[in-house]
This record gives structure tokens, sequence and C-alpha cells, in this order.
């Protein structure tokens, strides 16, 4: 089936650009991992540098010629934006359009409207899963905090019954749901088809959200029971706007990319035949570069047009929406340069030699590289991409579903106990006036749990597939 993988051509080399032994390539990427992880939390390093000087350090370390090194490091940066790079901006101008509309605010009005009492924190989760589809997580978290601290002052609601369900909603989709930027790197990674790590990541997401969200802010309540900060209610964005658009329309553009790579997974896998008409039809509507621009396309029109928006304000949120993802674009690259560093070397033929003598089964063993790399960079995006530069070799052989799985595991090692190196985590602090020990409580522990639920799903789907 095809996938979102790009070809990278280092990748397919016979041979690895150094001849260094399993033991000398294990200490090269410890330390090439030790020095990301040193210049982001000790030297406060922006990631995209760390990830550029760890790579050449780990050529470095592993004895590989400088030259060779900087060309696998290159490939494997411009192999990785052309896969990923248009994706993450067609998302980033449909999150723009979602919340300069109006959109989001009208998707979170309307589920509020007939929900309350106990029905609150359920729709909560509805509200950030949804809007959290085509959302990056900080926008996300910034959108929703208003309505947060709204409902939970307006309804006499704790923070926490409130705040955690919304929280955990983003974090899922951030984690383990494409097109935020970590699935796809992973599904470009290790070769999947994204249309079935979509499909697989929502049946994993809807019962760790379920554990995560409401039934975990019960106990995150009452261990912190503190009233929403008056001084953090900023202004939404629609208030300056004399309309929007309604709820139908703004909820089938959000899930307009979802639907359509959901169809093209199915027919897939129920026609499996790439000759039929139908299944080519789908192929190409379920691309994900054509389901997002067909988003992007309707939104313009749907979430933008609805809103009132002349034709040159359309073209200032597009603009807009570009500009802050530069950061995201060049550690995404800047990943998948260091992956490629490490597939060149041999580090993949080495995890194969050693994990042939492991009783730890593929999908664990990515989820653990995922869990020590977060905890030491305090990144859930370099997480992912690190871990799946590690493992790519072990999906040689996988089925389709398992391929899938592989980079749901890896999503969820990459969310796993969020704490003071994590900027996601000072976020949330600052935003719920908390204390660093009670945003441990509170965050760390629904990462936590959201991480360990997801691998439990992710290992008992495996035995299914």
């Amino acid at each position: 089936m095809p996938s979102l993988s790009v070809e990278i051509l280092a990748a397919d080399a016979a041979e690895p650009i150094t001849s260094a032994g399993n033991a000398q390539l294990g200490i090269a990427v410890l330390a090439g991992i030790a020095v990301i992880v040193v210049l982001i939390t000790r030297f406060k390093l922006h990631a995209f540098l760390a990830l550029t000087i760890g790579s050449l350090a780990l050529g470095a370390f592993a004895g590989a010629p400088l030259a060779d090194t900087i060309k696998s490091f290159t490939t494997g940066l411009g192999a990785t934006v052309a896969g990923v790079g248009v994706l993450i901006a067609l998302g980033a101008i449909l999150g723009k359009l979602l919340a300069d509309s109006g959109g989001a605010d009208q998707i979170v009005d309307t589920i509020l409207a007939r929900a309350s009492g106990r029905a609150m924190p359920w729709a909560m989760v509805l509200i950030a899963s949804v809007i959290g589809l085509p959302l990056f997580f900080e926008v996300g978290i910034v959108l929703l905090i208003p309505v947060v601290l709204m409902v939970a002052k307006r309804g006499n609601y704790s923070l926490m019954r409130i705040g955690i369900p919304a929280l955990a909603g983003l974090s899922v989709m951030h984690g383990l749901i494409p097109p935020h930027p970590g699935p796809l790197v992973a599904i470009d990674a290790v070769g999947a088809n994204l249309g079935v790590t979509l499909a697989l990541g929502l049946v994993v997401a809807v019962p760790t959200v379920i554990i995560a969200g409401p039934v975990f802010s019960r106990y995150a309540a009452r261990w912190v029971d503190i009233p929403a900060p008056e001084n953090m209610i900023p202004a939404r964005p629609s208030e300056d706007l004399e309309k929007r658009p309604g709820f139908g329309v703004t909820v089938a553009t959000v899930m307009l990319p979802v639907v359509l790579m959901l169809v093209k997974a199915l027919v897939d896998i129920v026609v499996d035949d790439p000759e039929n008409g139908v299944q080519k039809v789908t192929d190409v509507i379920g691309s994900p570069l054509i389901a997002l621009l067909a988003a992007v396309i309707v939104a313009l029109f749907t979430l933008g047009r609805a809103a009132g928006f002349t034709k040159e304000r359309l073209s200032t949120t597009v603009e807009k929406s570009l500009a802050p993802i530069a950061g995201v674009l060049l550690i995404v690259g800047a990943g998948g340069g260091f992956k490629q560093t490490l597939i060149d070397i041999g580090v993949g033929q080495m995890i194969l030699d050693l994990s042939e003598n492991w009783s730890i089964p593929a999908l664990l063993l990515a989820w653990l590289i995922a869990v020590a790399i977060r905890l030491a960079t305090g990144s859930a995006t370099v997480a992912t991409i690190s871990a799946a530069g590690l493992v790519a070799p072990l999906a040689e052989g996988m089925s389709t579903g398992e391929t899938a799985l592989l980079v749901l595991a890896i999503g969820a090692g990459s969310l796993f106990f969020s704490h003071v190196n994590d900027a996601g985590f000072w976020l949330v602090k600052e935003y719920f006036g908390m204390t660093v020990g009670q945003t441990i409580k509170t965050w760390s522990v629904m990462e936590t749990i959201i991480s360990v639920v997801g691998i439990v799903f992710v290992l008992l789907l495996s035995l299914v597939l």
C-alpha cells in the first residue's frame, strides 16, 4: 500500500559510512543523544541547532568521515521536509482559519450550551479532541484555556475537573494522531501507511483520552483544588467578528481530511487492487497532501468567507499561519537528518543484531526508547523523531498494521511524564496558576497515564493484528 514515506536515497546504501563495531556505535549513539540533551537542557539551545550539532557529533564518535556525515544529515533533512513539510504547513493554515474565523469558538459554544453538570468534563474532551485535530498543541492550549477558565468560573466547577479532560484531548491528538508533526515524521521514518495509522490511532486514542481525561480528573480535582485565576482569562479570537461559521459546517470542514484519509485506508483494505478504478480515485483524494489541501480550500469558503473575511484578510490569515511553523519545520527537518545519520552509520543493523537476543517486543522497545529521550529532552517531537530513527529497521518485514502500531508506540512513549524541561509544563502551570508541585500532580501524571495506557492498548491491538 502507498504510504507517506518518501524514498531516502542514503537509507538504501549497501554499506554504512563507517566500519565501527557495535560497541563503538552504541557509544556513539549515546554520546550523540547526550550532546542533544545537554545542549537543549543545560545550554537552552534551540532544538534545530542541537539536533544539527548532535548529528555531526554522532558521526564523529562513530568514526565516520565528516563529509559523509554532512551528506547523510542534509539528505535526511531534505527528504523529511519534502515528506512532511507541506503537510505541516497546510495543517497550520487550516488551524489558523479555524481559530480566526470563530469556527473554534462556535464548536466550543455549541457543545457547552448542551452540556452541564457531570457531562461537562466529557464535553471538554470532545471539544479538545475536535479542535486538536488540525491545531498544534501550543495553539490548542491558547485557544482552549479561556474556555476552560470561563466554564470553571461561571459553572463553579473545579478547575482540574474541567481542565484535565481538555488537556488530555489535546495531548492525545498531538502524540498519536496525524497530521501532527510527531506522528507524521514517525510514519515517514518507518514507512507506515498514514490512513491505517490514523484509523488505529483513533482506536487507541478514544479509551486513552477517557481514562486520562474525565476519569483521572476526578482524582486530580481532589489533589489540587484551586480556583480559576482571574488574570488569565484573555479575549477570545472571535469577539471582534460580526458573524462566524455555523457549527455543522465547521465540524465538517475540520473532519474532511480525516474522512478522506480513512476512506482511502478502508478501500485499500477492502478492494486491495491497485488497478481498480475506485481505489485509484481514493488513493489520490485520500493522500495526505490532497486531503489537507482540499480541507484548506474548502475552509477558505466555509470558515473564512462565512466569517466575512475579505480576500485581503484571507491572504493575511494564511500568511500569518506560516510564520510560526518555521521553527517546527526546522526541528522536524533536523530530526530527519539525525535519523538518516543514525541509519547511515549502521545503527539500524546494530539494533537488529542486538534485538535478536532480546526478549523485549519491538513495540515495547520503541516505547522505552521514546520514553528515555522524552524524559531527557522534554520534547515530544524530538523524542518521536529520534526514536523513529533508531527503531526504523525493526519495521522491515512488518505488516501494514504492525508498522502503524510501531508509530503509535513511539507516539505514546513521547508523551511520558512531562516535567520542568518541557515548555508545555510551564505553559500549563502559568495558565492555571499552579505551583510546580501541583503541576506535577496533575499535568505530569496525566501525561504519564496517556503514555502508559496508550502503549497498553497498542500491545493489545498487536495481539489481534
